[in-house]
Formats: C-alpha cells, structure tokens, sequence
C-alpha cells in the first residue's frame, strides 16, 4: 500500500539523518493506519515542543496504542482514570485488535462527555492545545481526542473595576467556560444562544458572540458575526483586541463597545436585545451596541429604590460636566473675563496668584498632568504602597506647590474637584474619554475664553450625536428623540413602570413585562381585612 512504503522512506530518512522528517503535502494532512508512521507525523509537527508527551501501551513489544498530550494543559488524574487505566485494561483483555478500533473506544470504553473522533493531522493538533489527549490505535487512521482540560485559574469574586454596595458580587474570571455558566445560571432558556469562532493564526483563541433569540435583532447579529469573523492577527490575548477591530469610528474618544466584568450586566443587556461577545483569556465582556448614557449606568442603579437612584444618577451627569469644563470656565474666566466673578472672590483669587509667574492655562495644564500622572503612578504601583503614593504625593506636591508660588491654590481645589469628578464614571473606559476632553478645551479656553469653550461644546455635541455603535446611534433616545425610552436615561424610572424595552435594540420583542403591576396600598389592607 501507498502509505506503507511511504512510512519505511520516512524510517530511512529518520535513520539515516537521525532528525524528525518533514512532511509534504503527499500526506494530505490524514492518518494512516501505520501507527510508527502517525507518531512520527506528530513528533514533526510537534518538533521541539519538550512538553509534549507521547505514552505508549505495548502488546508483545509492538505499539497498541499511542496517547498523546500536553502535560501542561491536562489534568494529569483525568487522564490516568479515565484513559490510560481504561487501554491497560484492554491489553490484558485481548491481544488483537478489532477494525475500527478507535470508534468501538469511543463507543464503548470512555467515559469522559467530550470525545471526538478524526483522522485530520491539523483537527488533531488543535484539540491537543487546547487541553485534549490524541489517542491513536494500531491498524486505525482514526484517532480520539478526549477533553482533560485542566487550566489553572482563579476563584470567581467582585470585579474590583465595578465595585456595589447591593448586587451581585460574582464577576467574569479568565475563563470562557465559566464565564458562559455564570450567563446560563442567570437566563436559563434555551433561548439564550452561544456561536463559537476561533480568532488568532497563533494563539488560536475561542470568542463567543452569545444573544437571545428572538429579542435580538438578525440584522445585529449579522453584522456582529461579519466584524469579528474579519478579524486576522496572530494572538488575541485581551478582548480589547477584539473591541478596536470591530467599533465603528477607531478615533473617537468615546468608547462604541461597553466592557465588563459584570454576568448580571451583561444579562440586563441581553434582554434589552444587545449582543455580548465573550473571549478566552480575558474577564472582560463586549457589549454592543453601546449608547452614550449607557457609559454614565451603573449596575447598583437597579438593585436600589428607583428615587435614590435617579438622584444617584443625576448627581453623576452634574459631575462628568464638571470633570469636563471645571477647569476650562476657570481659566476663561480668571484670564479675559473677569467682570463675570464677584468683587470679592475676584480679590481673593487676585491675591492667591499674585506670586505666580505663569500664565492660568499653563497653570492648569501643569496641575492636570501631575495629577494624571499622580493616579498612574498609584495604579501600577504595588496595592500595599499605591494608595499611599498617591494621597501622599498630591499633599505633598500640592502643598509644596503652593507655598513655593509655582502653583495657586483655586488651581488647587479646581483640579481636585475635577479628579474626583472622573471618579463618578462608573464605565472605567467611558471615564478615560471624558478625562481626554479636558486638555483640548484647556488650550480652546486658554485661547479663545468663554467663545473657545461654547466652540468646544458645540464641537463634543456634534461629535457625539455623529457617532453610531453597530448602527445604533450613539446619542439615542435623546438623538433620535425616543419618548418611550428616555425612562431609563436622566432618570431610573420604577421596574414595573418599564413594560417596554429599547425600541431600538428589540423591536421585535418590545414587551418587557404586562402593564398594572404598580403595587397598591389597597391590596395590602384588603388582605388584613380577610385575616
């Protein structure tokens, strides 16, 4: 047979230059029965791969079977119940083998769910890195993998980037399966839907889009599934990799896919008709499409009374102006309009920058930067000494400053009051673009005073109602104007007063809940009356 003449060249090649062959495109990428011809295959492909164990069960002094793994990725106990045990037993049993050997194994003997049975050289090679065990039978061009996965990972816990006083404490950890479970404890329907794609030549990574049927639309999800199966790169180790792929305007400081460490935030999303797009890897879910108000939401503001959230969420709008053009309005005002500010504060603020030689902007450019760079530096420090250099180092520097007369101290309290500003972003990414925004409106109000910050505005205004996340606009329901929505934008309204969902996002599937569910004192003294 072909096969058989072509495995004594391989041998020959083998003794003769005493390294592992390399194989043509003859091969075809297929097994062959011979199994001294398969492992030598695989040891090709595997060549210099120390970590990469072949075991092999003997009969007479000739290979019977051949288990081949990476000793790494697989859980070393799972293996030896559930296959080795199993083959030894079988070579004390008999001394012959069946055709079809390989199928009547999986059939019969193994008792592990996920098996799969090939003769693809490439199938093979992938199952086995990505935890499988390659078992490979005489006489047979079939082979078995068998899933014994066992990748180190951690404990589920609170995401520490979206901490809640009330909530879920449970978060996405780096990996895929379990990250899925934590989805399907949470909608248990088979309604919920998971598509599976590998992305990455080399690192080979597995993403899932999952949705609900019939809420979400055929028209997201295609184009979902058309951005990231376009994707081509060698690794994808973070799913930020998968977000600048796939969103819509790459140089836009505001961010067009939510991300998450949160299952319940994805769940809410969900049901609203959006797409998540889980990756391998990373504890951060895509979410898409994402909407400006979206990025000022917090999780907490559905597990609290609907009043003090929209106050909670009011407070949170104030706050991301004011991150914006705190320091802005301070320097058009104290550098070209100062008829704006009363006598006495214009005095006040006089006399504080009195001994400082430069200019207001200059001012706040400066305190900006320290500060930012204050807060990287208390992010990668270690967590023991990180919060300490960064309170230390802002008294310190602030205070020195201030005494020295580089810096004046409104410079001070302004800038102070603008970090913890950013602070009320609840969406970490959302708050990085908003902190963006302040240096160019520093430099337009530098310039041009009020006029450069009215420009300014105008300027984030027509930006953001321009922008679209999957074909969703971003500043929907407010532009477009959808009435029926704005219940969940500046305010959270009641849970039994939301009976629609997003327009937008679901409209196929509007209804949410049936009207008539407010609660009423009327029930609660009726009940008492028949006790």
């Amino acid at each position: 047979m072909k096969w058989f003449e072509k495995r004594n060249r391989i041998k020959l090649e083998y003794r003769t230059n005493m390294k592992e062959p390399q194989f043509d495109d003859e091969d075809n990428g297929e097994l062959s029965p011979d199994i001294e011809h398969n492992e030598m295959i695989l040891k090709s492909v595997f060549q210099n791969c120390s970590d990469i164990v072949y075991r092999k069960v003997r009969i007479a002094g000739n290979t019977q079977w051949l288990v081949v793994y990476v000793e790494s990725l697989v859980d070393i106990k799972l293996l030896d119940d559930h296959v080795l045990k199993m083959l030894i037993s079988k070579r004390t049993m008999k001394d012959v083998l069946v055709p079809d050997e390989v199928e009547v194994l999986d059939d019969q003997a193994i008792s592990i769910g996920t098996t799969n049975v090939t003769s693809n050289v490439t199938e093979i090679v992938r199952y086995v890195l990505n935890g499988c065990a390659a078992v490979l039978a005489a006489g047979d061009s079939n082979a078995m993998t068998v899933l014994v996965y066992d990748k180190a990972k951690r404990s589920i816990e609170e995401p520490s980037s979206e901490p809640v006083i009330r909530g879920p404490r449970d978060g996405f950890i780096e990996h895929i399966s379990t990250n899925i479970g934590l989805l399907r404890s949470r909608l248990k329907t088979s309604k919920l839907k998971m598509e599976s794609f590998t992305i990455g030549e080399l690192s080979q990574t597995n993403v899932v889009i999952t949705y609900i049927e019939g809420i979400a639309t055929d028209a997201l999800l295609e184009e979902v599934r058309k951005r990231v199966t376009r994707i081509q790169i060698d690794s994808i180790t973070e799913s930020n990799y998968i977000e600048e792929f796939i969103e819509d305007f790459p140089y836009s400081p505001f961010p067009q896919v939510h991300s998450t460490e949160r299952p319940d935030v994805v769940t809410v999303a969900l049901l609203e008709g959006k797409a998540a797009i889980l990756v391998d890897s990373s504890p951060f879910a895509l979410i898409v499409p994402m909407t400006f108000w979206s990025g000022l939401q917090a999780s907490e503001d559905y597990c609290i009374r609907w009043p003090i959230a929209t106050f909670v969420r009011l407070i949170r709008f104030i706050f991301t102006f004011i991150a914006i053009f705190a320091p802005p309005l301070y320097v058009a005002i104290t550098t070209f309009h100062q008829d704006l500010i009363p006598t006495n504060l214009i005095m006040s603020i006089a006399g504080s920058r009195e001994p400082v030689p430069l200019p207001a902007v200059i001012e706040a450019l400066l305190m900006e930067i320290i500060f930012e760079a204050l807060r990287e530096a208390g992010i990668r420090s270690p967590k023991q000494i990180g919060q300490a250099v960064s309170i230390v180092g802002a008294l310190v520097i602030g205070q020195a400053a201030v005494q020295a007369g580089i810096i004046s101290a409104p410079v001070v309290i302004i800038v102070s009051i603008t970090g913890i500003a950013a602070f009320t972003i609840p969406r970490y990414s959302f708050a990085n673009g908003i902190r963006l925004l302040r240096f160019p409106m520093l430099l337009l109000s530098g310039t041009l005073g009020l006029y450069g910050i009215v420009l300014g505005f105008i300027g984030i205004v027509l930006h953001v109602t321009s922008l679209r996340s999957f074909g969703v606009p971003y500043f929907t329901p407010v532009a477009p104007l959808k009435i029926k929505d704005l219940k969940d934008v500046l305010i959270r309204a009641p849970l039994w007063n939301k009976t629609q969902r997003p327009q937008i996002t679901a409209p196929n599937n509007p209804v949410r809940e049936p009207q008539g569910q407010k609660p009423s004192p009327s029930q609660g003294r009726l009940s008492s009356e028949k006790n």
